[in-house]
């Protein structure tokens, strides 16, 4: 989904953290304070293709 002008996708959370650890983004929060651990923002300086992510998101979310 877009939210704010940004990517935001479901994706396991161990995959997030590795996402997080080389700096491609941040959790996504849905303004409440606490952010969620299997949804990531791409953050728009990032140079991973955001068409790529959202393949990985969409097979993740299929599978369950």
């Amino acid at each position: 989904m877009l939210t704010r002008g940004q990517l935001v996708v479901k994706l396991p959370a161990a995959r997030v953290d590795s996402l997080l650890e080389s700096g491609d983004g941040m959790r996504f929060d849905r303004n409440r304070g606490t952010p969620m651990r299997e949804w990531f923002t791409l953050d728009p300086e990032s140079t991973l293709e955001w068409e790529l992510l959202a393949r990985e998101a969409l097979a993740f979310v299929s599978s369950g």
